[in-house]
């Protein structure tokens, strides 16, 4: 098995033009899957579309913490901007119930406390709880957002039994990945990792077999302001041998085996 992006949004925009040039250097560099995350029903729907083209990209099917409150944050006159139609709370989440047997992961999913107010977050918590359910009930995976409510998404997780888990592009204290690491969670370091403190502290101290790669592509790339892609995976792959003082394969290897252990595919 190659290289693994456990968390691209290949269906964004910049990328969906050239897709097949992406893909096609995905490749070249390794990287046997990307795990394309889809945000609300209209992008889950394209992520759907798209990984029925290749197997290269294995479906993610989620509902943007932002996203689950849109319509709130937009009568509220909240400055968030990304384009996207608000639906209800009850029409991402019934979405993803309805495809969950055929994802690979559910997500993204999660709590965010740097766009959403408050006074929102109970609604969100909500949605949060709805979507972990999809997951247990489907035996799948969560992939989860969160920014600055690291602390009460774990909350939840344990709250309700969840244990297959991958927090992408962690942000919060390293301590706190530590921890989570500890629960037996995975956290994917994404492709900025060589010019983040944070994220090469992490991939230099946490436990490797709780370790995953990511891109967030088309963002956090390795050159600021460059569009990311799936195939920069491999340079953080390098970037970690580096760290741990052994070779790429090895690298590779480990990669390989957290990336099957999680989300139950074989090799």
């Amino acid at each position: 098995m190659g290289l693994a992006d456990v968390h691209a949004h290949v269906t964004h925009p910049r990328l969906a033009a050239q897709i097949d040039d992406v893909l096609a250097r995905a490749d070249a560099a390794g990287v046997s899957t990307i795990v394309a995350n889809g945000l609300n029903p209209r992008d889950n729907e394209a992520v759907r579309a798209l990984a029925a083209r290749t197997p290269l990209v294995r479906p993610a099917y989620g509902f943007y913490p932002v996203d689950t409150v849109l319509t709130e944050l937009k009568a509220m006159g909240n400055e968030y901007h990304r384009d996207a139609e608000p639906v209800s709370a009850d029409e991402g989440v019934g979405w993803v119930r309805a495809h969950a047997a055929e994802a690979l992961a559910i997500g993204e999913i999660g709590l965010d406390g740097h766009w959403v107010p408050e006074s929102l977050w109970a609604k969100q918590e909500d949605v949060f709880r709805a979507l972990l359910r999809v997951a247990l009930d489907h035996d799948k995976p969560v992939i989860v957002h969160t920014r600055r409510r690291e602390r009460r998404a774990l909350e939840i997780l344990e709250e309700l039994g969840v244990t297959r888990v991958d927090w992408h592009c962690f942000g919060g204290k390293v301590n706190l990945a530590r921890t989570i690491a500890e629960r037996g969670h995975y956290l994917s370091i994404p492709a900025n990792a060589r010019r983040s403190e944070s994220f090469t502290r992490m991939l230099r101290t946490l436990p490797r077999e709780r370790l995953l790669l990511e891109t967030d592509c088309p963002y956090l790339g390795p050159e600021r302001d460059r569009t990311n892609e799936p195939a920069n995976v491999a340079g953080t792959a390098t970037y970690a041998a580096e760290l741990w003082g052994v070779s790429r394969a090895e690298v590779d290897e480990r990669l390989a085996e957290n990336f099957q252990r999680l989300f139950a595919v074989s090799p």
